[in-house]
């Protein structure tokens, strides 16, 4: 139904309304449509009816420029076109208030009916004939008049003529910057509408940032290399002082959030005019130049609300007029011809050994940019191993194998026997970055197995006496690499499988008939296999009975053994995104569970641990605890505790290492309480009836101030407090510290804290 809430649309046209339409949409509603088109055809999106609740209840749209476009209010919107093959709606309201809601018509632009740049959609308004849209009737007449444009919040526009052909300007006030057109033109479109040829820009306020002159410098993103600030919208603009010349850049560094947060290069001094951008840079990957066309040029990154990067540095100078810049000679290579200007051509190659990964010629573009950046010479990693066992590594690992790799290593032992590959760790950029392993010595070798991603493969074993592992890395990105080991065994026996990670291993001989058995340490299970594997003839293979046994720390579990140990999945490397684990410690009827806390360190405010306080989620929480920050010990008041780790779906860390036992509690008195991080107790006697307090280190608050009391069920009157270093506050007396909310943690994204200080008066 056209009043459904949400959906996938593929039509060539259509009508989207908000539920209920044309009566009163839901409150809470929650609805996303998505229009899908042929890749190559782009959308126009033009609506009809536009009623909410100012900023409580909105429709966000994305899929067109600028990416998400937030919509709220009494007034109808300006059209929008998208510039993908796909628009995502998400309609929004809250628990109150409810009006008409929208309606929206849309229309795919098959990619061959563009003969030109295109525009945005903007019907035209009259006071006879309200929309000018095609609809049942067919075409209503035609409008003249653009709509009122309106000015940009901290902006103001110049210019009141809407009629066709008309155009209008925009600018922001002083410490603000324009993003989108400094102009737009009314212009008909398709005998039909009346449109303004782009969105009304806005205006961002600046945060950082600074003018610079030449001949020639240095600057950098804010705190590099350290983490650059959330929210940020940093302008720089470079002129040079000889008008006759041109703006050159290069990046020694250079590592934004991939997709959220960009750097936007332009030419002149009108920043953020799209029609002035060179590049638009984010992630890692970035031209070895930049080179304005005049004599000044503009940089603009906006950065999102989320945790970021290093940022960068920036060398600029002044170049000759018409020129792309020295680009430089590749390492290891040689590089014919020397000029630079519009139109030259400069040609590499590589020094004997090396091989070239790139475009072999370049040419100097009339925008003053190269038509690509100067390729790479690199030692091919060919390796050739004949020991009976080795190790076989990515390029620096675990550093990261970098970009352009083309590895082939040859593991070749006596005919008669095979070969067998242990994977100890793998991690490659997914779906770009392959290893592939065949059964041979040719690139034409039957393939055993082709890997991506993070997944660590199973053991394989060759066939024959030789293997070749081919490895592939495209142009950008990386991962931590792989780790593989290999070893040889003759026809009558196994090979050997090695001693399994977070485990032992019953057994030394691998002959045809023997077996061996894997034991997991504390904490860990079998991940793969069972405990006893035996080397057997299989369809006429010699072969173990089945895969070589593996531990892992699992996603949750039920304990009920007198002690035991807890870790995080993944243990001792880093967990998994995503995860959601339970587990329950149950202990003998009358006893209590005491867990203690070896190690702990998980993604701040995001990956989070719970500890209840009974055997599930609604039992009362003992604690929540992320960073690094834990107490020494908990105790249950029964003889159930549950614990719930759950991880968002980015950036993990080592995760925890958690002892727990069973304990009795003592007639008289009350388990030790434990001492807060950051703190100091006072008083030692548990029994029933005693108190104890606490206090915390220079800059922590407490987060109650009241002693715990030993009560006569054996439990302290309430939980132990914690030191916590807070967002703001009164601070008095004649001396103190101050620190930052979180610390030593890295603290929260958003703060705004203030502290005041009061000393006595008449000092300072």
């Amino acid at each position: 139904a056209e009043d459904a809430c949400g959906g996938t649309m593929r039509g060539s046209s259509g009508i989207i309304s908000s539920p209920n339409f044309p009566n009163e949409y839901h409150n809470n509603a929650d609805c996303t449509w998505t229009i899908v088109a042929e890749p190559g055809d782009t959308i126009s999106l033009i609506f009809t009816d536009f009623q909410m609740e100012e900023k409580y209840d909105y429709l966000e749209i994305e899929g067109s420029e600028p990416p998400t476009i937030g919509l709220s209010g009494m007034n109808i919107p300006p059209p929008v076109i998208s510039n993908k093959n796909w628009l995502r709606l998400h309609f929004v309201t809250d628990n109150n208030h409810r009006y008409r809601g929208f309606s929206a018509h849309y229309q795919v632009k098959k990619a061959i009916d563009f003969k030109s740049r295109g525009f945005k959609l903007f019907p035209g308004k009259d006071n006879s004939n309200k929309f000018s849209i095609l609809n049942e009737g067919g075409i209503k007449q035609a409008s003249n008049l653009c709509p009122d444009p309106g000015e940009p919040e901290n902006g103001k526009r110049i210019g009141s003529d809407f009629s066709l052909g008309a155009t209008v300007q925009f600018s922001c006030d002083e410490d603000y910057v324009l993003q989108g057109s400094k102009s737009i033109t009314c212009q008909r479109i398709a005998e039909v509408f009346a449109a303004w040829s782009d969105h009304r820009p806005v205006c961002k306020v600046k945060t950082c940032g600074s003018n610079l002159q030449g001949p020639g410098g240095t600057f950098t993103s804010p705190n590099f290399p350290f983490q650059y600030d959330s929210n940020a919208q940093c302008v720089w603009v470079i002129t040079a002082i000889n008008t006759n010349k041109v703006i050159q850049i290069n990046f020694e560094e250079f590592d934004l959030e991939i997709g959220y947060d960009t750097l936007t290069i332009g030419d002149g001094g009108e920043v953020g005019d799209p029609k002035t951008v060179l590049q638009v840079l984010t992630g890692s990957f970035v031209p070895d130049l930049i080179v304005s066309m005049s004599n000044q040029m503009w940089l603009h990154l906006q950065t999102d609300e989320s945790v970021g990067s290093i940022g960068f540095k920036v060398n600029y100078k002044e170049i000759e007029k018409e020129s792309c810049g020295d680009p430089g000679t590749p390492l290891y290579g040689i590089r014919e011809g020397d000029g630079f200007s519009n139109r030259d051509v400069l040609r590499f190659e590589c020094q004997f050994g090396f091989e070239l990964i790139g475009e072999k010629s370049i040419i100097c573009q009339e925008n003053n940019q190269w038509s690509a950046n100067i390729p790479i010479c690199i030692f091919p990693c060919l390796s050739n191993f004949t020991a009976p066992m080795g190790t076989v590594l990515s390029p620096d690992y675990p550093e990261g194998y970098g970009n352009n790799l083309n590895c082939i290593w040859t593991i070749i032992s006596d005919p008669g026997s095979r070969i067998h590959l242990s994977f100890n760790d793998f991690d490659l950029e997914s779906q770009f970055d392959f290893l592939a392993v065949k059964d041979g010595d040719s690139p034409d070798s039957p393939i055993i197995g082709t890997f991506t991603g993070a997944e660590v493969p199973s053991h394989l074993t060759s066939n024959g006496h030789i293997l070749r592992l081919e490895f592939q890395a495209d142009h950008s990105m990386s991962g931590r690499g792989f780790n593989i080991t290999y070893n040889t065994f003759g026809h009558n026996e196994c090979p050997d499988p090695g001693v399994p990670i977070n485990a032992r291993r019953f057994g030394d001989n691998f002959q045809l008939g023997s077996s061996i058995s894997v034991i997991c340490e504390e904490g860990f299970i079998k991940t793969q296999g069972t405990e006893t594997i035996t080397c057997m003839l299989l369809d006429g293979k010699v072969m173990w009975s089945g895969p070589i046994p593996k531990c892992g720390a699992p996603c949750g579990g039920h304990f009920s053994s007198p002690s035991g140990v807890i870790l995080s999945p993944g243990w001792p490397g880093y967990y998994k995104d995503s995860l959601n684990c339970e587990w329950v410690i149950e202990a003998e009827p009358g006893h209590s569970i005491k867990i203690t806390f070896e190690r702990f360190q998980t993604e701040l405010n995001y990956d989070v641990l719970e500890v209840h306080d009974g055997p599930n989620l609604l039992s009362p929480l003992l604690g929540s605890y992320n960073g690094t920050q834990v107490p020494q010990f908990l105790f249950s008041s029964s003889n159930f505790m549950y614990l719930l780790f759950t991880t968002d779906n980015s950036r993990s860390n080592n995760g925890f290492k958690i002892h727990y036992e069973s304990v009795t509690v003592n007639t008289y008195s009350c388990l030790d309480p434990g001492i807060p991080v950051h703190g100091r107790r006072y008083g030692h006697d548990f029994s029933i009836g005693s108190t104890v307090s606490f206090s915390c280190d220079p800059g922590y608050r407490l987060s109650h101030e009241e002693p715990l009391l030993c009560e006569k069920n054996h439990w302290w009157s309430h939980p132990l407090p914690t030191c916590d270093a807070l967002c703001g506050g009164d601070v008095r007396g004649p001396s103190g510290t101050i620190l930052s909310p979180g610390y030593p943690d890295l603290y929260p994204n958003s703060l705004n804290c203030t502290w005041t200080v009061d000393v006595t008066h008449g000092k300072g």
